[in-house]
């Protein structure tokens, strides 16, 4: 018969497992109070930012109809994504995916890599951003000041798999905004940009939003204001903007998950040439594609009408508010719509407001910025009808004179 073992005989094992368990209390204990400390830095961050200004636009043509840009292009990373980066840092560190020697890697156009090269350089962690080729020196640029660091790929379609495999060679945490974006963010509220919306319109003349126009990189931003606007039982549609050699359109018209392209949008920050995890097409009401010379005809006359000089994707924002307004105007409904200032102009200095780079990719502005002006002004008679009312009344805005 085998030897009974007895207590006595199992003490050296259990002294053993006493003593790895008293390790791994001690390591977790370390782990979960630097834990502790990044979300702490990344809260503290958090409540030394204010909120976002919602800038109102008057439109001469639209009277009736109130336009409310939200200028994402202030916050600390310059960008819509530093809102994003803050919920992806905050989802991996909770959900332990991230400690103090943790590489930090993603799959990013340029603008969320910046903001989440921002908050890794703040934890001490190292970044590493996968971008394509064609992404601009800017924004290149803005990533290694915040102490990223940039691998290129030539097909953007390869940045996913470029992504996990250097997650893997390094031990890293893959922030993988495209499948994270939609849940990273409280859409119920907690102060996310739906929320901060509809209390900055609170004591407006039209306080809901007859439209909320957005674009979609990750699918992020539409999902949680399409959400909250359900949640809340709000009377505002979500209308998704989306550039040319982007799927997300075909995608929301044919219900086909599929789909593929090889090209790049053209429009930095939106437009993808797969459909995401995170685009949840059952919370938008209505797609328009747009053209990418009309994105860009756009961001330069906004940019020069009002002051405000933004970016190519708030240019195809634009684009779909136009759109929208023109149909109301036409039904003659009252009301407003609300679209994001994502970024700012200055990241685009030697592409998208550069004449030479723009013809060299043969884009041809003319035909789309004078159908632009004539929505703007409206028919001559009545455009001029507005310029001399607001020089007489001093109306803020109104007074613009064209080029």
């Amino acid at each position: 018969m085998p030897e009974r073992t007895t207590t006595q005989d199992l003490l050296p094992l259990m002294t053993v497992d006493r003593t790895l368990r008293a390790v791994d209390r001690t390591l977790r204990a370390v782990d979960r109070a630097w834990t502790d400390r990044a979300v702490a830095l990344i809260d503290a961050d958090f409540n030394r930012s204010a909120d976002t200004h919602l800038i109102k636009v008057v439109v001469p043509s639209c009277p009736d109809i109130d336009l409310y840009l939200k200028d994402e292009s202030t916050h600390p990373t310059g960008s819509l994504k530093h809102r994003l980066a803050r919920s992806l840092f905050l989802y991996h560190l909770c959900n332990g995916a991230i400690d103090s020697t943790t590489t930090i890697i993603e799959a990013s156009s340029g603008s969320t890599a910046v903001s989440e090269a921002y908050f890794a350089r703040m934890l001490g962690l190292p970044f590493v951003a996968v971008v394509p080729a064609s992404t601009s020196k800017e924004k290149v640029a803005a990533i290694e000041f915040q102490g990223g660091q940039c691998h290129y790929v030539d097909d953007p379609a390869s940045m996913y798999e470029e992504a996990m495999r250097l997650a893997a060679v390094t031990g890293g945490c893959y922030l993988d905004q495209f499948t994270y974006a939609e849940r990273a963010t409280d859409w119920r509220g907690n102060n996310n940009i739906a929320e901060s919306i509809y209390e900055q319109l609170s004591r407006e003349r039209h306080p809901i939003p007859a439209w909320i126009v957005v674009g979609a990189g990750t699918g992020g931003t539409s999902a949680t204001i399409g959400r909250f606007v359900r949640y809340k039982a709000l009377a505002t549609q979500v209308c998704v903007v989306d550039p040319e050699h982007s799927v997300f359109f075909d995608y929301f018209h044919g219900n086909d998950a599929s789909i593929r392209i090889t090209m790049a949008s053209g429009i930095e920050g939106i437009g993808r040439p797969r459909v995401e995890p995170s685009f949840v097409r059952g919370v938008i009401d209505r797609m328009c594609r747009v053209a990418n010379t009309s994105s860009f005809a756009a961001m330069r006359f906004f940019s020069e009408v009002t002051g405000h000089r933004c970016g190519a994707s708030t240019g195809t924002n634009l684009i779909g508010v136009f759109e929208l307004m023109a149909e109301m105007r036409a039904r003659g409904v009252a009301g407003s719509i609300v679209t994001l200032m994502c970024d700012a102009a200055d990241r685009y200095a030697q592409t998208y407001f550069d004449d030479a780079w723009l013809a060299r990719q043969g884009y041809d502005l003319g035909d789309a910025r004078a159908l632009i002006e004539r929505f703007w002004y409206g028919p001559p008679d009545a455009g001029a009808r507005v310029r001399r009312r607001a020089k007489t009344t001093g109306g803020a805005g109104a007074g613009k004179e064209r080029s």
